[in-house]
């Protein structure tokens, strides 16, 4: 889905694009960029940005004008996409999305939240002492909202949801029947940044938190929101206590994560998995439909459909079971 909160100040024309990046190419002056998105989502008059191998198969359908990437992947682009050819992708994306999202890096608080008591949801929510609501913020029918949560700037919540005390929510749309427990913090930036020896380059995170219904998140949950794409979870999902959930990761339905696990980002996890506490799941990963993972694993490629693993690195269970006699 298109972003809500973050507001894009393109349109521009390519060679301003190029300019930023120090790239000459013989390019038509007129063309125009609209926007910046990921591979899938990108379309016409759009710039996207193409990484790794792994996203061969996405980068050969994309409809984006052009494309950020390297000399080796270019090839696999479709003819319809102009290659942008740079020595290093991400950080060169990172300045492109900056130029479209210039608001998009830093993450300070919300300093326009006031009182409940004092906005127009004082008779509509249940709501606890010392809660704060910010700008451009909507809460629907029989909601309860904690002691000393901040609902700030860029929030939707749906109906007959429960929000636990000491909770933060921004750029998150929550759909109904979500409980989030108490000490969440939800829709904050991700952990993105180049390091250098002077300065490091954060990463601008203008993707959002999308939590479907019927979900609950546990105390301690700390789930950030995308940098190009969204971070979402599917319906039904249930998410135990102090799990960290990085940008751009995709739950989907019916799944169960215990206390303490860590997804790292761009990972994908399939309908009806059962994951393990303390395990931990790479970045840029896919685990499929209905898959068990033990407690304490550690994913690092991917894992099929029905599979049941344990260990580090994570095995068929009854590898691990023969190795560990």
């Amino acid at each position: 889905m298109p972003n809500p909160f973050f507001i894009n100040s393109g349109p521009f024309n390519i060679l301003e694009i190029l300019k930023i990046l120090k790239i000459n190419l013989k390019i038509e002056e007129n063309q125009i960029v609209k926007d910046i998105k990921d591979l899938f989502s990108a379309e016409k008059d759009c710039i996207t940005f193409f990484h790794s191998k792994k996203y061969n198969e996405i980068a050969k359908k994309t409809k984006a004008s052009y494309c950020i990437t390297t000399q080796n992947l270019k090839d696999h682009l479709p003819n319809s996409c102009t290659a942008i050819v740079v020595n290093n992708v991400l950080i060169s994306t990172s300045l492109v999305t900056q130029k479209f999202y210039p608001n998009s890096i830093e993450d300070e608080y919300d300093n326009s939240v006031s009182n409940i008591n004092d906005t127009n949801f004082k008779d509509k929510v249940i709501a606890g002492k010392n809660v704060l609501i910010g700008e451009n913020v909507k809460i629907g029918k029989n909601c309860l909202i904690g002691h000393n949560t901040i609902i700030e700037r860029n929030v939707q919540i749906g109906d007959n949801c429960k929000i636990g005390s000491n909770t933060i929510l921004r750029n998150s749309i929550i759909k109904n029947h979500v409980t989030i427990l108490d000490n969440c913090i939800i829709g904050k930036k991700g952990f993105g940044f180049f390091p250098s020896k002077n300065k490091n380059l954060k990463y601008p995170h203008i993707g959002i938190v999308i939590i479907n219904e019927n979900c609950e998140i546990g105390c301690g949950a700390t789930i950030d929101r995308g940098s190009l794409s969204n971070t979402e979870i599917g319906k039904n999902t249930y998410l135990d206590n102090q799990i960290h959930i990085a940008h751009n990761v995709k739950i989907g339905e019916n799944t169960i994560i215990a206390g303490q696990v860590g997804i790292a980002g761009s990972s994908t996890i399939g309908n009806n998995v059962k994951i393990g506490g303390q395990a931990g799941i790479s970045g840029h990963l896919r685990v499929g439909n209905n898959v068990e993972i033990g407690g304490g694993s550690g994913v690092i490629k991917d894992i099929p459909d029905n599979a049941k693993v344990m260990g580090y690195p994570a095995k068929s269970i009854r590898e691990f079971l023969k190795d560990n006699r």
